[in-house]
């Protein structure tokens, strides 16, 4: 570096005072040509190799803005550079925590905690950590949704990596671009399906992003070893292309052979890069990716889809937890579903995996338990010919049946469950329907955002008279009625996916195999207590979380050993403790 900078200080002319006729020295010089370069002229963007002074802060991973000590200020040349006060992490957390609050507008809390990750990201960890319960809707669920349809405005700077169809044969020199070189977690998207709300192509970014930084808060997963990722292969979303604010390609989406083989090309680079033990969630593909994509490379990497079979398995513990208060067994239960996409088909394959298992009857005689409804009614088996693949095992002989009511009436479940994405749908007449002919039913309407819901707590709970279990998939405030006060359980996948990826990551697995999530599930029912039960919380409090998440990691490592996919020899002793062992801290580091 420093022969470099000789040879561009003996190629530079002397600078001379016009006046004096002397050259200036000490003074502010263009060493680098780039203040004397034209507009047309090319330069390069040189940085220092060790960050200090505003180059330390200005890097989020190492900025501790005025929580640098005295000491610190001095070595690392920060002096003057900051106000002389010195604030605790603490402190500032408190101070920031105070921001946040006083905004009124969710948008607006998840911007500014967008902006606190860009600057200064062990403090960002610390707050969501300490205030998991009050931020989790501020970074996530539901205010991302709304975060995702406005990406484009309130963009400031770039999170994880855009791979587009203008990197197709380039895929691997984009991974490359990449700082961090140790990733072990990925989370990507293409933007077809985020969350409730359809088709918002590359402003699906917020989804990765999100859920990477619960991986860090919830699990414990460092975030330099963490990469969101959003495939643009164009939208559909007219709106979209007819924003001039929009930041993804504007064309419409490709299909078949095309996105085909950029998929492919990325699923190979990404194992090339970062090797056999990198976990890649797919996460809010459209349905007829979704399936394609998790059976195709399932035997060949580590991957999982978090809408098919995380919301599975956090959806199957809220039903193992139900049981004490409705009595029985999992088989004992009549399963309902409005929704048969990868949502429902999921949760209704891994109802039907623990039903097999708990019960030693076949899977398919597990299945005649489960019915789904789509949008042209009850799946029975005179409609086969026309079913998607991955609804015809749940093609039961039946009498077709045009409407959730109607199918409600006619099967008599014990437990109605909504993955439609559609809002309101469970309507009065079909939950007092249901609670004509059981007495404590339970109903999970687990689509999101809060818009999407298919009913509130409220509403399940005064249509009932307060005598069902429910469950949603956004938070509702506590409900009082005649007198008594109920919580809601939220079935969050952020309850499971954290935990999925801690112990894959801490036991080295090369493969994600199904009795990983049938064991997650088991383990987050098992922290549920009478305590809770006794509020009507199906779920243990998000304020134990980091503690839930390394439960859940222990028990997928422990099967992942069982299961022979485990490559982190020898096995430690006591799985749970070194779960615990693994997770960060986003406490401040002293530097040297």
């Amino acid at each position: 570096m420093e022969s470099q900078l000789r040879e561009l200080r003996e190629l530079e002319p002397e600078v001379k005072n016009a006046s004096l006729g002397i050259p200036l020295r000490g003074s502010s010089r263009d060493v680098y040509g780039e203040d004397s370069a034209t507009e047309d002229q090319l330069v390069t963007p040189w940085v220092r190799a060790v960050a200090s002074g505003c180059e330390l802060l200005r890097d989020p991973r190492y900025n501790k803005g005025l929580g640098f000590t005295e000491r610190e200020r001095d070595i690392h040349y920060l002096r003057g550079l900051l106000p002389p006060a010195y604030f605790s992490q603490d402190l500032l957390e408190a101070r920031e925590l105070d921001n946040i609050r006083g905004y009124e507008d969710p948008l607006q809390k998840y911007v500014a905690m967008m902006e606190l990750s860009e600057r200064n990201e062990r403090l960002f960890y610390k707050l969501l950590i300490d205030h998991v319960e009050e931020l989790l809707p501020i970074v996530y669920t539901p205010t991302v949704g709304e975060a995702c349809q406005k990406y484009g405005l309130i963009f400031r700077r770039p999170h994880g990596l855009y791979i587009s169809l203008k990197e197709k044969g380039r895929v691997l020199d984009a991974l490359r671009n990449w700082p961090e070189k140790n990733v072990q977690v990925i989370v990507v998207t293409d933007g077809e399906r985020i969350l409730g709300l359809g088709d918002l192509g590359l402003q699906g970014m917020g989804i990765p992003v999100g859920k990477l930084s619960l991986y860090t808060a919830l699990g414990g997963i460092r975030p330099s070893l963490c990469l969101p990722i959003t495939i643009d292969v164009g939208t559909n979303n007219k709106k979209l292309l007819d924003d001039p604010y929009y930041i993804g390609l504007k064309q419409k989406r490709v299909t078949g052979e095309e996105y085909d083989s950029l998929i492919h090309e990325f699923m190979v680079a990404v194992k090339q890069e970062y090797g056999e033990k990198v976990l890649v969630q797919f996460e809010d593909f459209a349905n007829h990716n979704a399936f394609k994509l998790l059976a195709k490379y399932g035997r060949s990497h580590l991957v999982f889809n978090d809408d098919i079979q995380g919301t599975a398995a956090v959806a199957l513990a809220g039903l193992l937890a139900s049981l004490p208060l409705t009595g029985g067994t999992l088989a004992d239960h009549k399963f309902l579903f409005l929704g048969a996409g990868e949502a429902g088909t999921g949760i209704a394959e891994i109802i039907a995996m623990e039903i097999s298992r708990q019960g030693g009857i076949s899977l398919e005689e597990a299945r005649t338990k489960i019915s789904l409804v789509d949008s042209k009614g009850l799946i029975v088996k005179s409609r086969l010919e026309s079913l998607q693949h991955f609804k015809r095992d749940w093609a039961h002989e039946h009498e077709p049946c045009k409407d959730l009511l109607t199918s409600v009436k006619a099967l008599k479940p014990t437990v109605l469950i909504g993955t439609s994405g559609q809002g309101q749908t469970f309507t009065k007449e079909v939950i007092e329907a249901l609670a004509s002919f059981n007495k404590k039913p339970i109903i999970m309407a687990l689509s999101n955002p809060t818009s999407q819901s298919e009913c509130t707590a409220e509403q399940a709970y005064t249509w009932t008279k307060g005598n069902c279990v429910f469950a949603s998939g956004s938070p509702f405030l506590p409900i009082t009625i005649d007198g008594k006060t109920y919580y809601t359980g939220q079935s969050n996948n952020a309850y499971i996916f954290p935990g999925i990826g801690l112990g894959c990551t801490m036991s080295g697995a090369i493969r994600v195999h199904d009795d990983m999530f049938l064991k997650a599930a088991e383990a987050l029912a098992a922290l549920v207590t009478k305590e809770h039960l006794n509020l009507g919380l199906v779920f243990p409090p998000f304020q134990n979380i980091r503690k839930i998440s390394a439960h859940i990691a222990a028990a997928v490592a422990e099967t992942a050993y069982e299961k022979g996919v485990a490559t982190r020899l020898p096995k430690p002793a006591d799985l749970l403790a070194y779960a615990e062992s693994c997770q960060y801290s986003p406490s401040f580091r002293q530097y040297r």
